[in-house]
């Protein structure tokens, strides 16, 4: 037996295409968890080796089967949470103090990251890159805000700038 055919079957490889199971993300040929077919060197001597997939087994497609209905039913209960925290953030205010001169323009400006504080002090975790400011805030005045959750979830916060109150 020729040495090429014995490490053919000691991969488990068969000879012409191969149907693998990927087992990480592959440039150009697709996603983990995706059942693919190859050429059995490439197979052979590239992605079984380095890790990257594995025989298709019926075993194998089973697991990924029941991996992937496992997290569709976590994404959804992730988006179920993150709309529970939309429909809470769509009722609140936020209440802004700036200097500002008489005819109420800020010396400053009011930008994502305050709106981000003043949310999480508020027990919502937002970061200021989910704040959707269509510039800084400039002036004195009430603000519709665009908070992005998810790809699939925005929501609009009102936000109140008001002067500072002089003591």
């Amino acid at each position: 037996m020729s040495k090429k055919r014995l490490h053919a079957m000691r991969s488990g490889v068969p000879k012409g295409n191969a149907e693998l199971l990927l087992a990480e993300d592959v440039p150009a040929l697709g996603k983990q968890g995706e059942i693919v077919r190859v050429k059995s060197g490439y197979a052979r001597n590239y992605l079984v080796p380095q890790g990257l997939a594995t025989i298709a087994t019926d075993e194998n497609k089973r697991m990924v089967e029941r991996h992937r209905v496992r997290l569709a039913e976590l994404q959804k209960d992730r988006i179920k949470s993150i709309r529970n925290l939309a429909e809470q953030l769509s009722e609140y205010s936020v209440t802004l103090e700036a200097n500002a001169n008489p005819e109420g323009h800020l010396y400053g400006s009011i930008t994502a990251p305050e709106i981000s504080k003043a949310l999480i002090a508020a027990k919502y975790d937002i970061s200021p890159d989910q704040v959707r400011l269509e510039g800084p805030l400039k002036e004195i005045g009430m603000y519709t805000v665009k908070i992005h959750l998810h790809t699939d979830v925005e929501t609009e916060v009102k936000v109140w700038v008001v002067p500072t109150s002089s003591t």
